[in-house]
């Protein structure tokens, strides 16, 4: 099969060979395992499902939250292929183009018959869509953006919540996607979307023609001065990232004051100014795009020469996945985190979560009402929500276990709405310290002295050993002063340690006599290794 595979890849995307990831990929959704493939902006990952896709019989099922992507993706397929063989299947789609694709997808013909079929998640939801991909011949599930199920993700999508179910009823091997996830984002991926016996494949995080710096200021003032001067002095285009939607366009009307050609993007903006914006910026008509977060995901565009950010973002996690749409040529390419120890104020403003406890009963009342399980449909009628805020609270109580869901229908399993609450705010102040750890992580980037590409490789639990010569500190000589590899190192990387009070954890590096473990509730804690030892506040798990 690997020369059929091979094959496949060289005659119909041109591709002369496979990198290792891919190949293992390959060789798993051959055997028909289910699979998680984390792997960088840049490094090929839709090789894998369409290889896997025109290797095999039958139509590959892509779900993805990027219409526009969507858009380009069938595009470059048919155009690469010289025939048409994927569609798409969302909103934007004309009622014939609809037709057109269902024609194609429920053809006998196996040369004539549908290849890729796209679609959003939120299609998922309507039972007749999901009847009739049931009933196509599947060759795989493709879950595109997979971090977007996890509610520890930097980037959680309530629609991601029922592919769950989905997965369940089509029993078809599923290939998922994502740029980065770090261990405990991984392991809600596989959870949510109950993906049994999966091969999962994260390698590949070292970017060594990115060159990562930290500038560091004392006043707010002093770094919009210090952004605007720095993005005026890089070469090419590149991408500006703020906090707020205030200050996209704050930074864009000074940018283009100072004569660059740059626009902002954000979610308040019209969706006709976002695509218009989307495309200028693909068409080189922008040297700027100042953006939310809002603006990347799935971007298709290899050579972003820089990629700055004007606030520390929430977690590594999305400053990783931000930062990997640079150099995805090769190149040489910038990254540079502008940092104000006062920022991180709002990031931990912004992890704070609430609980609305009057919709969790309204909700709750509903399902009690009801003579037995309800699909979402029936929910939003019985209580007039929307679908995002329904998904919402609905995940909540999935999460503490007062709602079961199974073949699409969920059902109430606890009566008692006083303590569901209850045990709602608790799981959300255990997420809420989860989400702060991750900031704090942020922070230990921004402050490092050490090798910021060590430290970031560590945090997705990749190893480094030598020093990357190619971040600031690793310029300035910084890095090789710093003990940031100690010798005596109690427990290995990646091992399982137990804390007496936040219980099991997974030992992420080492730096300067601290240890960093991530404990599955309770986020990242740094301790000091002498004081682990001479209190035993870790012991080995199995020990």
């Amino acid at each position: 099969m690997n020369a059929k595979l091979d094959a496949t890849a060289r005659e119909l995307f041109g591709w002369d060979s496979l990198l290792p990831g891919q190949r293992r990929a390959l060789d798993a959704a051959d055997d028909g395992r289910n699979l998680l493939c984390v792997l960088p902006t840049g490094y090929g990952k839709s090789a894998i499902y369409q290889v896997a896709a025109m290797a095999a019989p039958g139509v590959a099922v892509v779900v993805s939250p990027l219409i526009s992507l969507q858009r380009d993706q069938v595009e470059a397929i048919n155009e690469a292929l010289g025939e048409v063989r994927a569609y798409v299947l969302n909103s934007t789609a004309t009622d014939a183009e609809v037709d057109e694709a269902w024609a194609a997808a429920e053809d006998a013909d196996e040369e004539r018959r549908a290849k890729f079929l796209f679609l959003a998640p939120e299609q998922l939801a309507r039972e007749e869509v999901t009847a009739r991909l049931k009933a196509l011949d599947v060759s795989f599930l493709v879950i595109d953006e997979a971090h977007c199920v996890s509610a520890w993700g930097h980037d959680f999508r309530p629609d991601y919540l029922q592919l769950g179910s989905f997965v369940e009823r089509l029993k078809r091997p599923v290939i998922a996607l994502t740029a980065t996830a770090s261990p405990p984002v991984r392991q809600e991926i596989l959870e949510r979307l109950r993906l049994k016996d999966a091969l999962v494949i994260a390698e590949g995080f070292d970017r060594p023609n990115l060159h990562l710096s930290v500038e560091q200021h004392e006043s707010e003032r002093d770094k919009q001065l210090a952004v605007v001067e720095q993005v005026m002095s890089l070469e090419g285009q590149g991408l500006l990232y703020t906090a707020t939607r205030k200050q996209t366009d704050l930074y864009a009307e000074q940018l283009r004051e100072a004569g660059l050609r740059a626009d902002a993007y954000h979610s308040g903006r019209k969706k006709s100014e976002r695509t218009a914006l989307h495309e200028a910026f693909h068409a080189g008509e922008l040297d700027v795009v100042v953006a939310t977060t809002a603006f990347g995901m799935g971007i298709d565009k290899p050579d972003v020469r820089f990629v700055v950010h004007a606030d520390i973002p929430d977690s590594l996690d999305s400053y990783y996945q931000e930062v990997g749409r640079a150099g995805r040529d090769g190149e040489p390419a910038a990254v540079v985190l502008h940092y104000r120890p006062e920022d991180l104020g709002i990031r931990r403003f912004f992890a704070a979560k609430s609980v609305r406890e009057d919709s969790l009963r309204e909700l709750l009342a509903a399902f009690r009402s009801s003579d037995g399980a309800l699909d979402a449909a029936g929910v939003r009628e019985a209580t007039g929500l929307t679908q995002r805020k329904l998904s919402g609270l609905l995940n909540q109580l999935l999460e503490v276990g007062a709602v079961r869901e199974r073949g699409g229908k969920y059902r109430a399993m606890a009566a008692d709405a006083d303590q569901v609450i209850a045990d709602v705010v608790d799981h959300q102040k255990r997420r809420q310290e989860m989400d702060r750890s991750r900031v704090e992580m942020a922070r230990q980037y921004a402050e490092q002295r050490g090798c910021r590409r060590k430290f970031l490789l560590g945090y997705f639990g990749e190893e480094r050993e030598c020093l990357c010569d190619a971040c600031d500190n690793c310029d300035s000589g910084r890095s090789a002063e710093q003990d940031d590899s100690p010798e005596h190192q109690p427990f290995p990387l990646q091992s399982t340690v137990r804390h007496d009070e936040w219980g099991d954890g997974v030992v992420m590096g080492y730096e300067n006599d601290v240890v960093t473990v991530l404990f599955e509730e309770h986020g990242y804690k740094s301790l000091s290794v002498p004081l682990v030892e001479e209190k035993d506040l870790l012991t080995a798990v199995g020990s």
